[in-house]
Parts: structure tokens; C-alpha cells; sequence
């Protein structure tokens, strides 16, 4: 650890690879009244232990600045004197924020949470920001509407998606994703290829990184608007000229509960409801009439997100195991997704219980998520996860395996089952709402 002088405040930023980053690099970077001795690391497997390298922390900071446990929190508070604790991670509960915040307090250090616009890069393109209230409440096929809207307007776009640096820092500093080939040169994980792929098979550019002011410089150089997809429930990186926010009826009341996805709510322009086929009205009315109570300005618009089969006739009648994308059991804690839908809609004969099966990474997962029981969860944060993905589907007792991750899984593991895919997508029940706010921004 560095020293400092008598006049700086010593500062921990808490983290998870991406929010805290870009905290750093927006208010601290430069700042020589603060000294960060560290980052801590939460919610992505195999974060701490590394460093946050010194291209990036910049000239201050020439041996970098550790990224340590958050499970070490008290020992670095009273070990390195810290003045400040920041807090800069996403789609935790508000009640997880405040025992975290009497930590600090506890062991001497003040405890705060920076504003969303002193963190928001502002553009010389129109921004339309898609960001939502919790993990798995549908950003991507918004996103991905949303984007196929503005090309149909004949508009170069690029979509700038949130930070999920879990490689060589430095080198992800700026990355530009243009083909599926990209995927692999720049060896994305399964969940980085989660969010990219779908965008790229759409024909959109894709940006993310870590340094976020190069790179929405560089993608202003080619495009005529940014697309801002958000990650978990954060908060937008840059100033948006629209701010859609996604709230998810199928978790009614989670929009008043966890952060930073309450603060999108009061920030959003319009607030889209989204599955509203697969909800109960009930539910749905409760998330609106949350959002008009929280912000009555903001625009209501509801959504159904349809769940379609690749190949249904694979389906039919057969012992399925389902696979669903890893955050949305995780930090999302949802108990399905898209391709156990996918599957009672093909007429599955049975959804086969994976966990006597679960090896490794997968086995770790149940453990600590037991709300994804049901399912396999698709963890591919590094090559080990991979490979224990690969061998509990090879494992399980079942047919055929349908996946609901955004991606084709083929291209990252190949298993001794047909893997049949559970596709989703944005539907309005209003056609044209979506379309009549992007004119609306875009013709000011």
C-alpha cells in the first residue's frame, strides 16, 4: 500500500468490477486531495487478488491499486487508516447497503454513495440510455428494439454496453466488438458474450472496457447515436437525452427495494413494464402504480416479452434440462427465465432436477444461490466454469438440453445432448410508443 500525504483522505471504493472503475476514473483519477489505497471485490468469482494496473489508475498511482475481498473489509479499514468508504456496485438490496454502511461507521470511516449526474459523462450524440430496476427484468431485447428502431431511421448506431472487465484490465481498456470473431480475440466469457452477441448478430457495434470517457469518445467518431445498455440496475455512465427505465412485474415491489434501481426509477423519462404476458395484472398494476407514486412524470408503457423455440418438435415430449443466464439467478435471483418458458410452451414431458448432477462451479453455484435450484445456471466467468458447465450437462439424466441465455452455447461448449434454444423478444402492446419517444427526442 502507498503512503500519503497529511492531506489527503485515504478512500476504499467498494466494487465488482465495473461501477467502481468508472467511479475512480470520473472523481479520483486526478483528484490529489484522495488517495484510493484500495478496491474490494463482490458478486464475480476471481476479482480480488488482482490490480487495478497503473495505465489506467493512472500517474498517481504507479504501482496501481490493489483489489482486495470485501470479506477483508474490517482488517484494510483498520489496517490502513481509511477515512471513506465508497460504496460502487449495483442491484443490491437497500438493507445490504446500510449493514455494509454500519461496517464503515463502526470501524471509523464515513460512508457514501456518489451521485448519478457527477458520474455521467455527457455526449456530443444523442444518448438513449436502457437501464432497469433489477438484474433479468429484460434490458437486452429492449436494447436491442430500441436499436433496431433507430437503424430503421437510417441512423449509424453504437451500442455501448456496461463494464464487465474480467480479463487483462489494461487490455480491455477499450474494446470495439464489430463481428462474432470479435468474441473470440478479445476470449469473452460466457456472460460478456451474453450481452454482445445478440447485438452483434443484429448488425450493431458493440463498445465496452473499462476507461468509458475513450470510449464513448471513440464511438461518437462512427456513430450518429449511442445506445447506452445498462448492467444489473446501475445507473448510465453518461447523460442520457432518454432514459428508459425496465421494471419487471414478475418481482412486484423489487423496484422500491434495491439499489441502485430504485434511483433509475426516479430518473427514468419512461418507465417500460415489461412481460406482461407472462404477469399477473395484479402485479403489473402494483409495479405502475409504484413507479407513478415514486415518479408521476415519468411515461408508462407495457410490454410483453414472448419466448419462442428454435426447434419445438425436439422439445416435445421430452425430459428436458434447462439452462438459464447466470446473472439473472444470481444477482437477479429469479428462479427462471426465458428457457423454462420456452420449455412448458414446447410441451416438455418433464424439467429434470440438475442438481445431483452439478459438478464444480455449478455445484458452488446451488449452494449459494439455492433460488436457482430448479435450473443451470450458465457461470463462465473463466474456463474452469466453463468446462464445469460442460461436464454437469453432459452429467445430467435428460434428453435434451434448452438454453435461454442470450448466446448460441454451442459456440463455447459442445456436450453429448442437442442444445435447443429459447429465444426472447420486446413486444408492445401499444405499437409505435417506443418509437414515438426516440422521435421525439431525436427531432430536438
Amino acid at each position: 500500500m502507498q503512503a500519503a500525504t497529511t492531506t489527503q483522505r485515504r478512500l476504499v471504493i467498494l466494487g465488482a468490477a465495473g461501477r467502481d472503475f468508472h467511479d475512480f476514473n470520473v472523481l479520483f483519477r486526478s483528484d490529489p486531495g484522495v488517495r484510493v489505497v484500495a478496491f474490494t471485490a463482490s458478486q464475480i468469482p476471481d476479482i480480488s487478488g488482482r490490480c487495478y494496473p497503473p495505465e489506467l489508475a493512472g500517474p498517481r498511482y504507479p504501482d496501481g491499486i490493489p483489489i482486495v475481498a470485501e470479506v477483508d473489509l474490517p482488517e484494510l479499514l483498520r489496517k490502513e487508516d481509511i477515512a471513506e468508504v465508497v460504496f460502487a456496485y449495483s442491484d443490491v438490496t437497500h438493507e445490504h447497503v446500510m449493514h455494509l454502511a454500519s461496517l464503515c461507521i463502526a470501524n471509523g470511516a464515513h460512508f457514501w454513495l456518489p451521485g448519478g449526474r457527477p458520474t455521467m459523462l455527457a455526449s456530443s450524440c444523442p444518448v438513449i440510455a436502457v437501464t432497469a430496476v433489477r438484474t433479468g427484468s429484460g434490458k437486452s431485447q429492449t436494447t436491442r428494439f430500441i436499436t433496431d428502431l433507430l437503424q430503421q431511421r437510417g441512423l449509424r448506431v453504437a451500442v455501448v454496453r456496461h463494464p464487465m472487465p474480467y480479463g487483462d484490465l489494461a487490455a480491455q481498456a477499450v474494446q470495439r466488438f464489430a463481428d462474432l470473431d470479435d468474441l473470440d480475440r478479445h476470449d469473452c466469457t460466457i456472460e460478456e458474450r451474453e450481452e454482445y452477441e445478440p447485438h452483434l448478430v443484429a448488425g450493431s457495434i458493440v463498445y465496452a472496457g473499462v476507461d468509458y470517457e475513450r470510449i464513448l469518445r471513440q464511438a461518437e467518431a462512427e456513430a450518429d447515436v449511442i445506445v447506452w445498455d445498462g448492467g444489473n440496475n446501475d445507473l448510465p455512465f453518461f447523460v442520457p437525452d432518454l432514459h428508459l427505465v425496465v421494471v419487471d412485474p414478475l418481482r412486484p415491489g423489487d423496484e422500491l427495494k434495491y439499489h441502485p434501481g430504485e434511483a433509475n426509477l426516479l430518473l427514468a423519462d419512461v418507465v417500460l413494464v415489461n412481460k406482461c404476458d407472462a404477469a399477473s395484472l395484479e402485479a403489473i398494476e402494483m409495479v405502475e402504480a409504484n413507479a407513478r407514486k415514486l415518479n408521476p412524470d415519468a411515461r408508462i408503457i407495457r410490454a410483453d416479452s414472448p419466448v419462442t423455440l428454435d426447434d419445438p418438435d425436439a422439445v416435445r415430449g421430452r425430459r428436458v434440462v434447462v439452462v438459464e443466464d447466470g446473472p439473472t439467478l444470481t444477482h437477479g435471483s429469479m428462479t427462471f427465465g426465458a428457457g423454462v418458458i420456452g420449455a412448458r410452451a414446447g410441451g416438455a414431458a418433464e424439467l429434470v432436477d440438475p442438481r445431483p448432477f452439478a459438478i464444480g462451479a455449478i455445484a458452488e453455484t446451488y449452494v449459494r444461490y439455492p433460488n436457482a435450484a430448479a435450473v443451470i445456471p450458465a457461470m463462465g466467468y473463466g474456463e474452469a466454469q466453463v468446462q464445469d458447465l460442460a461436464a454437469t450437462l453432459d452429467a445430467t439424466d435428460c434428453d435434451v438440453v434448452v438454453s435461454g441465455t442470450p448466446i448460441d452455447l454451442t459456440r463455447v461448449i459442445t456436450v453429448n445432448k442437442p442444445i435447443i434454444r429459447a429465444s426472447y423478444a420486446l413486444r408492445e402492446q401499444r405499437p409505435g410508443s417506443l418509437a414515438a419517444e426516440l422521435d421525439a427526442v431525436l427531432g430536438r
